[in-house]
């Protein structure tokens, strides 16, 4: 995936320069080779606490600095505090940035990762049982191969745009249950949805990991609702849960959408616009670590937290089961706090301004839950 339009990268060097002291450039030698990366550091990280890790990969031709403005996850690492790593891969034999994710002999990419969280972890205090990956395109390839190689390391990850090599997928050996995301387009002309030349299709792909991490084999299924009807696509949302470990198996089937990250503010094709690509990702990471579900963030019982009417086209009343105090919290689709209090009652009202998605989180000292919103 290259994104070639000079409006891009003119904004590129702008919000660059905005967010300039939150980014880290730097590198690292693994295999002889130096290894550059940029890393994000939200303000809200003091190094007092272990913090999340996601590595987010660019697309064949891509770069580091395109990958963190196109599959934008800065707005919810300033929100969750985690902190955010965009690495670079080699120079092919067309001198094209790329991660060796299809098999064969070539850079050691799954060694450098590796390398790259241990770098970091000497000098950040990171939580290494919530390490996650997550990639455009090519980005999206080597996210499954650390998922087959690194389980070790990797608690979930997930792929936009790209899918599993058949020389991967038949050499694939994940060592524990592995939570997985795809997010894709029927009408991908680079990575076809039905696969091609190497490429597995996506329906075969999300059938190894459901069958792998032991998943329900019949998936909850919804359509996302359509609030943007000019994007020229839609979506579909499928969950294979119950899976060992309480891993699960997530699908984003985007109907008529083309090579392209949902929610991307740069229009580089068909790009679906009824949700974030990013917020989704990240609120499916926030269900696990390597142990499994993620107990801070797993997602409530009924009995502890409700939300209704959900989706709504006005107020969202939550429901505790106990009036104990409760900090609130409403978070839009690009990571911005738009609500947030505290309460002792068995009931509150959050009330989004505007159509989208949402996340609203009800903490205490000792517990953190999160639901989704979707006001119409």
């Amino acid at each position: 995936m290259k994104i070639k339009f000079y409006a891009f990268l003119l904004g590129l060097f702008i919000v660059n320069g905005l967010f300039a002291q939150n980014t880290v450039i730097d590198s690292i030698i693994h295999d002889g080779i130096y290894r550059n990366y940029r890393l994000y550091v939200p303000a809200a990280y003091n190094g007092s606490a272990a913090v999340p890790l996601v590595l987010n990969l660019h697309g064949y031709t891509s770069n580091a600095t395109e990958q963190q403005f196109y599959g934008n996850f800065m707005p919810l690492a300033d929100a969750n505090n985690f902190l955010l790593v965009m690495p670079n891969g080699t120079r092919d034999n067309q001198n094209q940035t790329f991660w060796n994710a299809f098999g064969g002999s070539g850079p050691d990419d799954v060694g450098f990762l590796s390398a790259l969280i241990d770098s970091l972890n000497a000098t950040y205090n990171i939580n290494l049982n919530r390490v996650y990956s997550t990639g455009m395109s090519n980005g999206g390839f080597m996210s499954y191969k650390l998922a087959c190689m690194l389980s070790n390391r990797i608690a979930a990850i997930a792929s936009v745009t790209g899918t599993m090599s058949t020389v991967e997928l038949n050499n694939c050996t994940p060592t524990r249950p592995v939570p997985v995301m795809e997010i894709h387009g029927t009408a991908d002309a680079t990575v076809p949805y039905n696969g091609g030349t190497g490429f597995t299709p996506i329906p075969n792909v999300m059938s190894y990991w459901v069958n792998h991490n032991n998943c329900n084999p019949v998936a909850d299924s919804a359509d996302v609702p359509n609030t943007n009807t000019t994007d020229g696509c839609t979506a579909k949302h499928y969950v294979w849960s119950g899976g060992d470990n309480g891993s699960s198996v997530e699908h984003y089937k985007i109907i008529g959408g083309g090579h392209t990250w949902p929610g991307a503010a740069f229009n580089i094709g068909v790009t679906n616009q009824d949700f974030d690509a990013s917020t989704e990702i990240w609120r499916f990471f926030t269900q696990y670590a390597l142990t499994g579900v993620n107990a801070v963030n797993e997602l409530p019982s009924k009995s502890a937290f409700t939300v209704y009417p959900n989706p709504s086209a006005d107020d969202f009343t939550l429901s505790f089961d106990n009036a104990s105090v409760k900090t609130v919290t409403l978070i839009n689709a690009v990571g911005q706090v738009v609500q947030r209090f505290t309460v002792a009652d068995k009931q509150a009202v959050v009330s989004p301004a505007v159509a989208g998605l949402y996340i609203v989180t009800v903490s205490n000292p000792s517990t953190q839950y999160s639901q989704r919103l979707i006001k119409y």
